[in-house]
């Protein structure tokens, strides 16, 4: 259907529709630009969100935990989101507003030219019927003159008192008025052929190109605002996929959540690494000796000096380090977060962490300083290779500026693996076994020990690390050999009848049972001794709770050797 034919006459409602149809184009770029703001918004509203809610550096360790972990991807996940927002406002800029801002001028202007021309014609029709219209005008007046003439022609010449001359004068304007009405008969014919033949060519041919072109105009803005609309659906429709990624990402970084691993690494962060309060022993008033007493002394300042938290306090913690370490007697200075260069202020387990994590942070700088003075040694070869390129010396002060760093990264490490290896000896001194069964028993520990409350300044030392250090020795009877006579062979270390070595003999324990080695155990932990699969062995004390036997193995006539062994590893028969 053609609006040339259809529709020509409706040339006002045409130019309207036309006009309605370009306005309604812009409404739909507002629209889109409208959008286009509300994209950029959120998107930025977006981004701030994540920005405000990003780990501080003083939580950076509270994102260890998997909760923490996956609301940080959760982050992530939401900053990309709103770069696709930006990339979805960013295409509708480009591509449908701009298309939509020069599809509009365009249709205007070609609107503008359809209309003028139109115009032209409209009025070129307008004339020549106007023309026509006089030419009318002018034949009916001659007509009607023409007939009034030849009237009065007539009655003058019937008239017989009128002169010949009158009648011919009557006669002549006859003539005449005739000539003029044949004349203006003629002109009416040519400007009605005329108007007729513009007329047809106006509604047949002109004027429907006109619409036809208005048609085209008004066609081209619909086939505009479909594609536009699809455009913008595209623009939405291609980050979608990214967009279900960033969702799936954020259900993965839900399910990534784990609530036994981050009550693990509660434990982990907080453990300190001291074990729970020995039972506080009866104490007989009536059969008070100075040993008993002395312990007596020693646990109830041991337990006072722990903190709420079951740790202990840190004065209590120095001290410890003080006697445990071996680098007690250093003179620590304080790092820039208030703490010690060793850690030394801290549980034994966080103090291992942190010295574990500087002993990585400091290789990783022994690796970046080491590849940087490789560099240096391969530029310094290639300058005195081709000494156009520059010269060696100057390679040299940078040479001896990274090889002191270097020396001084690798002093460094040996200082904080020295500390690492301290506190990883009192760790397993403190959790041998023969250390929690002296925590369980804390007379016969006190027994074991060297009876001296001062420590090697010859100062009083109320701590407990006394009592745990000494009966980690060899006096203890605990993971060496001794002998049950003195004299013997295979006596103990201090074979000069110390009252303590006979007493410890004089209370030499009886077999409560056997055991059987059910695997073989190699002796790594203060206080335990090693066995063989199969070999059979005395059982001394049974286990409390600490996964520990103590056994016996008898190492010739008179010869025996005392320890700890996992209760585990063994099957025991005790005696009926």
């Amino acid at each position: 259907m053609s609006w040339g034919t259809e529709l020509w006459d409706q040339y006002d409602n045409l130019a309207l529709h036309t006009q309605k149809g370009i306005d309604f184009l812009d409404k739909y770029g507002s629209f889109v630009r409208d959008r286009c703001a509300i994209e950029l918004e959120y998107a930025s509203k977006l981004r701030r969100l994540v920005k405000n809610y990003q780990p501080k550096k003083k939580e950076e360790e509270d994102y260890e935990y998997t909760s923490w972990q996956a609301f940080r991807n959760v982050l992530k996940e939401i900053g990309d989101l709103a770069g696709q927002r930006e990339i979805v406002a960013e295409t509708l800029q480009a591509k449908v507003i701009h298309g939509i801002s020069l599809l509009s001028k365009n249709l205007r202007d070609d609107r503008k030219k359809c209309l003028t021309e139109g115009a032209t014609l409209t009025h070129t029709l307008a004339t020549q019927i106007a023309a026509l219209e006089r030419a009318k005008r002018n034949y009916d007046k001659s007509y009607r003159d023409a007939e009034k003439s030849i009237e009065n022609y007539q009655k003058a010449d019937a008239d017989l008192n009128l002169s010949r001359a009158e009648v011919e004068k009557h006669k002549h304007n006859m003539t005449m008025k005739c000539q003029q009405s044949d004349d203006s008969k003629n002109e009416y014919a040519n400007q009605l052929q005329k108007s007729n033949n513009l007329q047809r060519t106006h509604y047949e041919t002109s004027l429907p190109e006109v619409f036809n072109r208005l048609q085209e105009i008004d066609e081209k803005r619909t086939k505009g605002i479909k594609e536009f609309i699809k455009s913008a659906a595209d623009a939405e429709s291609s980050v979608a996929p990214i967009i279900a990624r960033c969702l799936e990402g954020i259900v993965k970084a839900s399910e990534s959540i784990d609530e036994k691993e981050d009550s693990l690494k509660v434990i982990e962060r907080y453990k300190s690494g001291f074990t729970p309060p020995a039972d506080i022993p009866f104490e007989d008033l009536s059969k008070v000796d100075a040993e008993s007493s002395n312990y007596s002394s020693q646990n109830n300042l041991g337990i006072n000096n722990m903190t709420q938290k079951g740790t202990m306090g840190a004065n209590k913690l120095k001290k410890r380090v003080g006697i445990f370490g071996i680098f007690g007697s250093n003179k620590n200075t304080l790092s820039t977060d208030g703490m010690k260069e060793d850690f030394s202020d801290l549980p034994p387990n966080q103090r291992r962490k942190k010295l574990m994590a500087k002993i990585q942070e400091i290789q990783q700088k022994i690796t970046q300083e080491t590849a940087a003075y490789d560099g240096l040694v391969k530029m310094k070869g290639v300058y005195e290779a081709n000494t156009m390129l520059g010269d060696p010396t100057t390679v040299d002060a940078q040479l001896n500026e990274s090889g002191s760093r270097l020396e001084k990264l690798k002093s460094e490490l040996k200082k904080f693996k020295m500390y690492l290896d301290a506190a990883n000896n009192a760790q397993m001194m403190q959790h041998s076994p023969q250390t929690h069964r002296n925590m369980y028993n804390g007379q016969r520990s006190s027994r074991h020990s060297n009876g001296s409350g001062e420590n090697e300044d010859g100062e009083d030392n109320p701590d407990d690390a006394g009592s745990l250090s000494s009966s980690a020795s060899p006096e203890s009877g605990l993971g060496t050999s001794h002998t049950s006579l003195p004299g013997s062979g295979h006596g103990s270390a201090n074979d000069n009848n110390h009252p303590e070595d006979m007493y410890y003999e004089a209370e030499l324990l009886q077999p409560l049972g056997t055991c059987k080695a059910l695997y073989p155990f190699d002796a790594t932990s203060e206080g335990s001794i090693p066995m063989a699969e199969g070999e059979e062995l005395q059982v001394i004390e049974l286990d409390q709770g600490d996964g520990w036997t103590r056994v016996r193995r008898m190492c010739g006539s008179n010869g025996w050797e005392e320890g700890f062994v996992p209760t585990s590893y063994i099957e025991s028969t005790l005696y009926a």
